[in-house]
């Protein structure tokens, strides 16, 4: 598992467990109405709002708060208008970040990473200069005490559509290509295998490895960032040895 992906594993994690879980409706909300506005208000049309609605179900979003965020999106309720805008730009280290956002206000949301970069000695790029070094992919977890049989889990995978399968202490990921995502999911599902967790993500094609005090920095203001309420997720190609990443993330949170 790549270490942003285990990143975003541990991330999630505390998020259910602690405080960050209103941070994290907030989040899943505007994805729900943006995707409710873009793409329409039924899931089974929609695949960004399905996968949008099983994000909140992940994180107990009770289903009222659910159905007035989608209601929003398709304009039986009254709501603000968010504009999806990605930012490219890099951290300490050389680490390329492609942050995906959901804003109000873009001058707001360009002030608030600017400074969080500036002061951990990162910078904003130019449009175009990052997201070459990422590509979009869908991506499934399993844990690995729902898997009984490895090759049979891999081979369910590979003939649902699934383009790779990673493994490791604690589970699988499955990648796909973004087209496929609910389809190796329903797949999965069918064939008795409890999903984690999925998406659609932006993963780097090749990693920066970083340690020590320039891990810390990386790990820190990209903590930070995601913490913006405007801010949906950052994605970076750091690579960062396991045993350091859970060892710097008990510290910054």
């Amino acid at each position: 598992m790549s270490g942003h992906n285990k990143w975003a594993n541990i991330k999630h994690r505390k998020a259910a467990q602690d405080s960050k879980r209103s941070a994290e409706f907030t989040k899943v909300i505007r994805e729900l109405t943006v995707a409710a506005r873009t793409g329409g208000g039924d899931p089974n049309m929609n695949p960004r709002l399905r996968t949008a609605i099983d994000k909140a179900r992940q994180v107990n979003m009770p289903k009222d708060t659910i159905e007035r965020a989608i209601k929003r999106g398709t304009g039986e309720l009254e709501g603000v208008n968010y504009e999806e805008i990605m930012y490219e730009g890099y951290a300490p280290a050389g680490v390329a970040m492609y942050i995906s956002t959901l804003t109000d206000n873009k001058n707001r949301t360009t002030a608030d990473i600017r400074h969080i970069l500036s002061k951990y000695g990162g910078n904003l790029a130019e449009s175009g200069s990052v997201a070459w070094q990422f590509e979009r992919k869908g991506i499934i977890n399993v844990k690995k005490e729902a898997v009984a049989d490895g090759d049979e889990f891999m081979m369910s995978a590979i003939d649902a559509g699934a383009d790779d399968i990673k493994e490791d202490d604690e589970g699988y990921e499955v990648v796909t290509a973004p087209e496929n995502l609910l389809k190796v999911v329903d797949a999965l599902k069918s064939a008795g295998y409890e999903i984690e967790s999925y998406e659609n993500t932006f993963v780097p094609k090749m990693t920066v490895h970083v340690t020590g005090k320039d891990a810390e920095k990386v790990l820190q203001v990209i903590s930070l960032i995601e913490d913006l309420d405007d801010v949906q997720e950052v994605y970076a190609n750091f690579d960062i040895d396991d045993e350091e990443l859970e060892e710097i993330m008990s510290r910054i949170g």
